[in-house]
């Protein structure tokens, strides 16, 4: 992370109940393409994108192996690979955002398969023991990346898988035939810079140089191999409403509720304003993205 920049338990605060509604799903076919590079049974998935999936185990293999989803937030990433694994343990620092992830894997029937603690990346391993496979949805920026690589090495089996999962950054989604606008994140970004500061807010600090993007260097220093490289396409159209556009602004880390203060329902109020001049009718729609889907492995 950027010397400028340390990470403080307010970075996420006031997101997890946002997060589930406002944050756009991964790409449908995640599961699937993580268990075809991982060699493991395929599972099948509860609809075209869902986020959370009511499964059982597909093979007895599945039974002793264990999945580690680091900021794992409300356990987005790892309820979605849980039809994968025999366990799935998460770990995030926001204790609210572990509750959530708490109550969405009881509402899929995953409770007795998975735990969510409130823990730091760089406590690990905390007494967890060993994995088959650690992921890290989005995550890996927000930590102190050598020292959780080298942790994580660790804590892996020999030949055990690191998956990163993130939209895939040089996509372009096309607005072409979508019946609904776009959401104007450009002048709903410009907004958020009006009340909090035109530099990034991160907690109770700043990031004037953005998160780092150079975790392929980082795990190759701590003796992973790879990365194999898979794109999982989106593509899908969705029809988001003004709800879902709120909470996606908030469930951000630069537009997180406490960085408001006092003006937050102030905000909200110039928010919708700007929604229903943008799109009267309250709708709004984009392509979902595709996924990125980064695998290092562990030799051995």
């Amino acid at each position: 992370m950027a010397p400028e920049w340390e990470w403080d338990d307010t970075l996420f605060k006031g997101s997890a109940a946002y997060y589930q509604q406002g944050r756009l799903p991964y790409a449908p076919g995640l599961a699937d393409a993580v268990a075809d590079a991982l060699k493991l049974p395929r599972a099948s998935e509860a609809g075209s994108h869902a986020r959370l999936v009511d499964v059982r185990f597909v093979d007895n293999r599945l039974r002793d192996t264990r999945l580690l989803d680091v900021g794992c937030g409300p356990g987005t990433v790892g309820l979605i690979l849980a039809p994968l694994f025999g366990e799935v343990v998460g770990v995030d620092p926001d204790a609210d955002m572990v509750a959530e992830a708490t109550r969405l894997a009881a509402q899929a029937g995953l409770g007795a398969k998975t735990r969510w603690l409130p823990l730091r990346a760089e406590d690990l391993p905390a007494g967890l023991g060993t994995f088959t496979a650690v992921a890290f949805g989005n995550s890996f920026h927000w930590m102190d990346r050598v020292k959780v690589a080298a942790t994580v090495w660790d804590m892996l089996v020999p030949g055990g898988a690191l998956i990163h999962a993130a939209d895939l950054k040089s996509e372009i989604r096309s607005a072409e035939g979508l019946p609904h606008p776009t959401v104007p994140r450009a002048d709903i970004e410009a907004l958020v810079k009006q009340y909090v500061g035109p530099v990034r807010r991160a907690g109770r600090s700043t990031l004037p140089q953005g998160t780092p993007g150079d975790e392929v260097e980082v795990l190759a220093r701590a003796g992973f191999a790879g990365p194999g490289q898979h794109a999982v396409a989106g593509g899908e159209a969705l029809v988001r409403d003004e709800d879902d556009v709120v909470a996606e602004t908030f469930s951000m880390s630069f537009s997180a509720p406490h960085l408001f203060g006092e003006r937050l329902a102030e905000f909200e109020a110039d928010l919708r304003a700007l929604l229903c001049e943008a799109s009267p009718s309250g709708r709004f729609s984009e392509q979902l993205p595709s996924t990125e889907l980064r695998i290092w492995r562990k030799a051995g």
